[in-house]
């Protein structure tokens, strides 16, 4: 039996510090395309100003003809990106996991979104993920950063006033030794300490509880994250 948890141990420990390089190269990327979509918003700049030029000697009446049909197509585009509810329900498993059977929308959104559930497991969501490389978060975020971070793989842990503070500390400490989680207060959620992640979520007892360790695992860069490898950070820091 020891063996076998050292074994299941060690295998945690690199499935980490692979993420953890993964991060770091994803980091380095992130940086050279930063600098080359400078040079490419410069450049553009220019062009545009050139365009400016030319577009001010036209015909007034056709340049506000022409923003009012932009207007409407992104007010139109705005509507349909903010409704995140759809038809659906939870699925509880054996195991205790609940299990989201329905559409859940990916749409990008700087508008509020309304979600079915709380804390919500997925839908529309805003451009810049939450910061989930083992985050502790002490005051609630907005959903609509965590459900981007969800769609990253992370796993979102989250608890009320009911938890008891050796709880969240623990669970706390169990965040921040874990690559793609994050944990905040959510004071409107049913239970006082759920663990949340792409279309999946269950109630724990507490930080001992042992399906903690088992959600982590399973759902970690799990095979439900619709974008696995992005980026944890680089995101929105509270």
């Amino acid at each position: 039996m020891g063996s076998a948890n050292q074994t299941g141990s060690a295998q945690r420990k690199a499935r980490i510090e692979e993420m953890r390089r993964a991060e770091r190269a994803r980091q380095r990327r992130g940086r050279i395309l930063v600098i080359a979509a400078s040079a490419v918003v410069v450049a553009g700049l220019v062009v545009g100003g050139m365009v400016l030029v030319h577009s001010q000697s036209g015909d007034d009446k056709s340049a506000a003809a022409s923003d009012t049909k932009t207007a409407t197509a992104s007010d139109a585009k705005t509507a349909t990106a903010s409704d995140a509810k759809g038809p659906g329900h939870f699925v509880t498993g054996p195991d205790g996991v609940k299990t989201w059977q329905g559409t859940l929308g990916r749409i990008h959104t700087t508008s509020a979104v309304s979600y079915p559930m709380e804390p919500p497991v997925g839908g529309n969501h805003n451009p810049v993920w939450q910061n989930c490389n083992g985050d502790v978060y002490t005051k609630p975020v907005k959903n609509v950063n965590a459900v981007h971070s969800m769609e990253h793989g992370a796993v979102w842990v989250t608890y009320n006033s009911k938890a008891s503070k050796a709880d969240v500390a623990a669970l706390a400490a169990k965040v921040r030794k874990t690559p793609y989680t994050l944990m905040s207060p959510v004071e409107d959620q049913k239970d006082p300490i759920m663990l949340s992640a792409w279309a999946h979520q269950r109630t724990v007892t507490g930080a001992s509880d042992p399906n903690v360790d088992k959600f982590f695992a399973r759902f970690v860069q799990g095979s439900q994250t619709p974008e696995p490898g992005a980026a944890c950070t680089g995101g929105l820091p509270q």
